[in-house]
């Protein structure tokens, strides 16, 4: 006796196509479904990703600045999408995700191949992304599309200042005052790692008023500079931390200072703590926040495309966080 399984018909997929504005509730839930299941695989069962706060999302469409991808359906839903960033040569993927329906359908292949081919249309020499580093299957994924594992990323945070105390501010300048401070900010960045460039993210952040940027001088000269979000990253909740998303400093001996002047922005932008990622090429910058008090909350594993690795500031700091 044979048997047959029913008739289906055949699952079309279309994409890569630009993401819009319009497009966040769809993304919202596809983003949910998929790191929802992604928990679940990793044995958190019961655990449900909240919705992103529409305005991040807003954030990680244009910053992507045309690498905001999605594909989808015969009835057109989304059934994955890739933001694809680049700042300067930098070039990074995140968030990406595949709903769990689709997933071992090939479908991530052309996700990740998509984002790598258009990071590399626009000249990117760094190419890489981050994942879970307990997730195994992602990162035997990821390799096996030619992405190799790097250091961790270590999540810490700080506690907000207990007084107030004044934070320079790039938001606080006077337009023209500020423009000519994004020119130093790209100066002091491009002289720690040639050709790296955060000034659409300054300005996105300030327009859609996420956040702000911390401004450290010395002797009338800008010395760093560290953009972060304080807006909350979930829909619905309160403002809980100030995210680092930047963090440009010529001496990497005044991470203590810029960490004061973060905390004293944090108390200012009525949230708790200051949380900020610290890439593991750094161990000395890790080392001074430990030594200061702060608290390991996460890691991730930073993974680049094989050629397309990163360097290290020279003589100073810079850290990019690479999530929205």
């Amino acid at each position: 006796m044979t048997t047959t399984s029913p008739w289906r018909p055949p699952r079309v997929l279309n994409g890569p196509m630009s993401a819009r504005l319009t497009d966040i509730d769809a993304l919202n839930r596809a983003f949910s479904d998929a790191f929802t299941e992604r928990y679940r695989r990793d044995g958190m069962v019961g655990v449900r990703v909240p919705f992103l706060s529409p305005t991040i999302w807003r954030y990680a469409i244009e910053d992507a600045d045309g690498g905001a991808m999605l594909w989808r359906d015969e009835r057109d839903e989304i059934v994955a999408f890739n933001m694809a960033h680049h700042s300067g040569v930098e070039g990074w993927m995140g968030p990406l995700a595949v709903r769990p329906e689709w997933q071992g359908t090939g479908v991530g292949k052309s996700v990740v191949l998509a984002g790598v081919e258009w990071l590399r249309s626009r000249r990117a020499r760094v190419i890489g992304l981050e994942t879970m580093p307990r997730t195994m299957d992602n990162i035997g994924f990821y390799s096996s599309l030619g992405f190799v594992p790097g250091r961790l990323t270590i999540t810490l945070t700080l506690d907000a200042a207990s007084v107030d105390t004044p934070v320079p501010l790039l938001g606080a300048l006077p337009p023209r005052e500020r423009d000519e401070m994004l020119a130093h900010c790209l100066r002091i960045t491009r002289e720690q790692m040639p050709g790296y460039d955060f000034t659409r993210e300054l300005i996105l952040t300030l327009e859609l008023g996420l956040g702000d940027a911390v401004l450290l001088r010395r002797a009338g000269e800008l010395v760093g500079f560290a953009l972060f979000h304080a807006a909350p990253l979930v829909e619905g909740r309160s403002r809980e931390e100030l995210r680092v998303l930047k963090m440009v400093l010529c001496d990497q001996l005044d991470v203590e200072v810029m960490a004061d002047l973060l905390a004293g922005a944090a108390r200012r932008a009525g949230t708790r703590r200051v949380a900020v990622r610290v890439q593991g090429e750094y161990l000395d910058v890790y080392r001074r926040l430990v030594a200061r008090g702060a608290r390991v909350r996460w890691t991730d594993l930073r993974m680049t495309l094989a050629g397309s690795g990163e360097g290290k500031a020279k003589g100073g700091v810079v850290l990019s966080n690479w999530e929205i």
